[in-house]
């Protein structure tokens, strides 16, 4: 039975909402456009300068003490959050040798060592890794509450809806506050529950303390209100999102989109490209792009999907699996062929809803439209309320002659979010437009 809804509005009146140094949930692609929402789960709440200083102090210390491995988990940690904190995957190697030395020196019930390698697996996209060593922290201490975070993160990017939800009700009866909030925010938006979801955020919002936490509540309310086609709410949303913390990327990313979602392209790639001179995450280097070439900027769009194929070189070359991203670029980009080709890899590894809907469009884009519309099904019958997922449903039925499905999934699109995408809410329009006057 799924709990999260009654504990949610129990904890929420009750108050129990303090939390300390909480895990956050990965900044998860709400869209289905890019990304996939991919588990970073954050070691220390530090601040970006705090953090450089906090992982010399502890190096500093580590030569001292080269035996204590609690330290070395913690610097471990430490460069798991610096990776996400600056999307250099140069960190990850680091993590995975301070871990791993901490593990050595203390192999029994590590659970702070087993928890940040979890960590560190997630945030390569290792989600199958992340969830072994997040069961085995729980085994090790069943009261350890960061691996039960960690332990959703892997769950949900691995498909297993049933197990994430779970381990998000255990993570929410350990520490009810940001981590488990905007944890079960998310569970509960994939499956269509998005009133609940803001109450979830509501919740955690009312929980945090920290600046950076509340920016962090605010971005997700914020993009909960874009995606439901709400840009000037969701634009009010960053705007106070970086009130509270200037230098929250996310939501300086949000407002570009916001933006360009209410016609201030200007504004709109002024900020896309402050957000990538900060972090340049391969999300924010494809929307900039296509903002681009839907302005008729086809050079600029190029340079930016240039620099996203770099961008995913060097994050393969620090054991960051992530052939969801590529594919999804591939398929609209690129190479269909190529696209399909990574994304049944990726199937093959987890049967997400995000990997069901990008395989579903290579498949399209190849012309297998039969394969794709199952795949579609899937990732629609799944239960979120995701433009990019209707949009391509209705496409995937265009062209297989499915007129009137065709029809109802392009409305349901732009009803959704009319401006999901700068170049295929256009398309839908007009496509929509097309089968209307076929009638």
């Amino acid at each position: 039975m799924r709990r999260l809804p009654l504990l949610l509005t129990t904890a929420a009146l009750c108050g129990a909402l303090a939390t300390a140094g909480a895990l956050h949930h990965p900044t998860a692609d709400r869209t289905g456009s890019s990304g996939d929402g991919a588990a970073h789960t954050e070691g220390p709440r530090t601040a970006g300068s705090s953090l450089t200083r906090a992982i010399t102090a502890e190096q500093q210390r580590l030569k001292a003490l080269p035996n204590d491995a609690p330290g070395w988990a913690r610097l471990g940690a430490e460069y798991v959050e610096q990776a996400r904190l600056t999307a250099d995957p140069s960190y990850y190697p680091k993590a995975d040798e301070a871990l791993h030395r901490s593990l050595t020196l203390a192999p029994d019930a590590n659970t702070e060592a087993l928890t940040g390698l979890g960590a560190l697996a997630n945030a390569r996209h290792l989600f199958d890794r992340a969830r072994d060593f997040a069961e085995q922290a729980i085994a090790a201490s069943p009261a350890h509450w960061p691996a039960y975070a960690v332990l959703a993160d892997a769950r949900t990017q691995l498909g297993d809806d049933a197990g994430a939800t779970d381990a998000v009700q255990q993570l929410l009866d350990r520490r009810p506050g940001t981590a488990s909030f905007t944890r079960a925010a998310y569970d509960l938006e994939q499956h269509g529950h998005p009133d609940q979801a803001r109450a979830a955020l509501d919740s955690a919002l009312a929980s945090a303390f920290d600046p950076a936490d509340k920016a962090f509540c605010r971005f997700q309310i914020a993009e909960l209100d874009r995606n439901a086609g709400h840009p000037d709410q969701a634009l009010t949303g960053y705007r106070e999102a970086l009130a509270d913390d200037a230098g929250h990327t996310p939501a300086l990313a949000g407002q570009a989109r916001a933006e360009a979602a209410l016609g201030n392209t200007e504004a709109a790639v002024r900020d896309y490209d402050a957000a990538i001179a900060k972090v340049p995450l391969p999300q924010y280097l494809l929307e900039l792009g296509e903002l681009h070439e839907s302005l008729g900027h086809p050079q600029l769009a190029q340079e930016q999907y240039r620099l996203l194929e770099a961008e995913q070189r060097l994050a393969a070359a620090n054991g960051v699996v992530d052939d969801l991203t590529l594919g999804q670029y591939q398929a609209d980009h690129g190479d269909p062929a190529e696209a399909v080709r990574l994304l049944r890899a990726e199937w093959q590894r987890r049967h997400n809803v995000l990997v069901a809907d990008a395989l579903a469009w290579a498949l399209h884009r190849q012309g297998a439209d039969q394969e794709a519309l199952d795949l579609a099904e899937q990732a629609e019958n799944h239960g979120w309320h995701n433009a990019v997922f209707l949009y391509h449903h209705g496409e995937i039925e265009r062209a297989l002659g499915h007129t009137e499905a065709a029809r109802t999934h392009l409305t349901q699109a732009l009803t959704t979010d009319p401006s999901f995408n700068p170049l295929h809410a256009p398309r839908a329009r007009a496509d929509l437009a097309a089968l209307t006057d076929t009638r």
